[in-house]
C-alpha cells in the first residue's frame, strides 16, 4: 500500500475512533417541541416572510452551531434550570416568531419564503454527557478535539427548519451545562441571531436582570420590506447556485453526522487590547516611515483581521497549500446604516455584504513588519471599498466574486465582538466559553468578544494530524512577541 494512503487512513480511523468514543459519553434523554409563547397574548396567525437578496444566498450553504458552556454550582437546580430555559425561550420566540417556522419553496412567480404557521415549534433537546467542562474549555491557544464539542450541536429537522437548541448537561468532576444552538443563515445574520440569544437570556435570567435595573432588550424589527431590489439582485443571486435550491424536495446542507470536520481541533486565541493598540501603532509608524499622507484605517476588529490573516498565511505557506500567488480574506460589512434609507439597527434578517481582501502570499505570509502591514492595508483598501459612495453597484457581482475567492483558498470570518457573547447569562452567570463549532465545517475562523480583560477572541479549526495547528500557535506567539519587542523599541526611542 502507498505510505501516504495509509496514513491517511490511520488519520481517518482515528478520527472516526474519537468520534465513536465521545457518542459512547452522549445521550439524548428528552426532546420536547417548544413553540411561540400563546400565555403572552393572541395566538399567532400564519406569516409568509419573502427572502431578501442578502438572505438568498445563504440557501444551499450550512447552518451556524454555536455552543455556550456554562461551569454549574454543586447544588444548582438543575431541573429548574431547564425549565426555565425551556419557558423562557418560549417567550422569546413570541418576539422572534420566524425562528419557529421552516424556509419554504417558492410557488410559481414568488420568491422563497421564511413561513411560520400556528403549531410550529423548536426542538428542545436534553442530554447528559460524561465529559469534564474544564476538558471542554481548555487554556488560550490550546486546541479541543472538534469531535469531543460535536455532540453539544442540536442538528436541525428535516423540513428546512431554521432552529435547533440543545440542553447537555455536562457531568464530570467538575459541572458544567452548555447550551448548543444551530441557526440557518437564511434566516438571519449574526447580528439577529445573537439578538435573539440576549433576547432568550434576558426571559431566562428575568429575576438578575431586575435586580441589576437593565433595561429588556429590545425588540426585533421584522420587516423584509426594508430591503428594496431594484436592480433584481434575488435573480441574479439565486441564478448563479445550484439547481436543487429551486426543487421542492431540497433540504438545507447539514454535514454527515460523523462530519469531516471533526478530524480537526479547534482552538482560541486572545488578541488583548493591548496588543490590538501595538498593532494599530506598528501601523502607523509604518505608513509614516512609507510617507503616506492618510495610514490604512485600523481599527480593533481591522487589526484582528490583519494580524490573524498574516499568521494564517505563513501556516499555508508553510504547508505548500496556497493555490495561487495570491491569498484571499473574506469578512461581512454591515450594511443596516449604509442602505437608503437606513435599515433599523434591529432588523431581522441578513443585511449584510461581503468584503473581499486579496493580496500577495509572500507579503502577507512574510514575518514582522511586512506581513502585518500588508494584511492590514489589505483590509482597509477592502472595507473602504466596500463602503464607499456608489458600493452598491457592484453587488451584483458578488456571488460571482465570493466563488473566486473560495475556489482558491479564502479565509472568511464568521462573529463579531460587537454581539457580545459573554454576557448571555441565562440566570447561571456568564458563558466560561463560547465555541462557534461551524467553523470546523467551513473553513472560517470566529472572532468575539474576550472572555476577560477586553480584546477579541479568535477561534480557528486545523486539521489535528498536518501539523498546521501547531504551526499556527507558533506563528501567533511568534507574532505577539515581534509587537512585544516592536512596541518596547518604540517606547525607549520615545524617551
Amino acid at each position: 500500500m502507498d505510505p501516504s494512503m495509509a496514513a491517511a487512513m490511520a488519520t481517518e480511523a482515528a478520527a472516526a475512533g474519537h468520534v465513536h468514543h465521545h457518542q459512547q459519553l452522549f445521550r439524548v434523554v428528552d426532546t420536547a417541541l417548544v413553540a411561540p409563547a400563546a400565555a403572552a397574548g393572541p395566538a399567532l396567525p400564519p406569516r409568509s416572510i419573502p427572502l431578501t437578496f442578502f438572505d438568498v444566498k445563504w440557501l444551499h450553504l450550512p447552518p451556524v452551531e454555536r455552543v455556550l458552556l456554562y461551569r454549574l454550582s454543586p447544588d444548582a437546580d438543575v431541573p429548574a434550570i431547564l425549565s426555565a430555559l425551556r419557558t423562557s425561550l418560549s417567550q422569546a420566540l413570541r418576539a422572534f416568531y420566524p425562528m419557529a417556522g421552516h424556509v419554504r419553496m417558492p410557488t410559481e412567480g414568488r420568491r422563497h419564503e421564511l413561513s411560520y404557521s400556528p403549531g410550529d415549534a423548536v426542538p428542545f433537546t436534553t442530554a447528559e454527557y460524561d465529559v469534564d467542562i474544564d476538558h471542554l474549555i481548555a487554556d488560550d491557544s490550546v486546541p479541543v478535539q472538534v469531535a469531543a464539542l460535536a455532540p453539544l450541536v442540536p442538528r436541525l429537522p428535516k423540513g428546512r427548519a431554521v432552529l435547533a437548541v440543545q440542553a447537555t448537561l455536562l457531568l464530570g468532576r467538575c459541572r458544567g451545562l452548555a447550551v448548543g444552538v444551530t441557526v440557518h443563515h437564511t434566516t438571519c445574520d449574526g447580528a439577529g441571531s445573537t439578538h435573539f440569544l440576549h433576547t432568550w437570556a434576558a426571559a431566562a435570567g428575568a429575576d438578575e436582570q431586575h435586580r441589576r435595573q437593565l433595561p429588556p432588550p429590545q425588540p426585533p424589527v421584522i420587516d423584509r420590506e426594508l430591503i428594496p431590489d431594484p436592480r433584481g439582485l434575488y435573480d441574479i443571486y439565486l441564478s448563479s447556485m445550484p439547481p436543487m435550491v429551486s426543487q421542492d424536495d431540497f433540504e438545507f446542507v447539514l454535514g454527515k453526522h460523523q462530519d469531516p470536520g471533526e478530524d480537526k481541533a479547534l482552538a482560541t486565541f486572545t488578541l488583548s487590547q493591548q496588543l490590538l493598540q501595538s498593532i494599530k501603532s506598528a501601523v502607523a509608524d509604518e505608513a509614516a516611515r512609507r510617507g503616506m499622507v492618510t495610514p490604512p484605517r485600523c481599527s480593533s476588529i481591522l487589526a484582528t483581521y490583519g494580524f490573524i490573516w498574516s499568521c494564517y498565511c505563513q501556516v499555508r505557506r508553510a504547508a505548500a497549500t496556497a493555490k495561487t500567488n495570491m491569498s484571499y480574506f473574506l469578512f461581512s460589512v454591515d450594511q443596516r446604516s449604509r442602505l437608503k434609507p437606513p435599515v433599523p439597527d434591529k432588523y431581522f434578517g441578513n443585511c449584510c455584504c461581503p468584503a473581499i481582501v486579496t493580496a500577495p502570499t509572500d507579503e502577507v505570509a512574510a514575518g514582522g513588519m511586512v506581513g502585518l502591514f500588508a494584511a492590514c492595508a489589505a483590509c482597509a483598501a477592502a472595507v473602504e471599498e466596500e463602503v464607499r459612495e456608489g458600493a452598491q453597484e457592484r453587488w451584483d457581482a458578488c456571488v460571482a466574486r465570493v466563488k473566486e475567492a473560495v475556489a482558491n483558498g479564502t479565509l472568511s470570518v464568521a462573529g463579531s465582538p460587537r454581539f457580545r457573547v459573554y454576557d448571555l447569562d441565562f440566570g447561571f452567570g456568564r458563558p466560561a466559553k463560547v465555541d462557534m463549532v461551524s467553523v470546523a465545517k467551513t473553513g472560517a475562523i470566529s472572532v468575539a468578544d474576550a472572555r476577560v480583560g477586553g480584546g477579541v477572541e479568535v477561534g480557528i479549526s486545523l486539521p489535528a494530524a498536518t501539523g498546521d495547528m501547531d504551526r499556527f500557535r507558533h506563528s501567533v506567539a511568534d507574532g505577539m512577541a515581534w509587537l512585544l519587542s516592536y512596541s518596547h523599541r518604540l517606547d525607549h526611542s520615545d524617551q
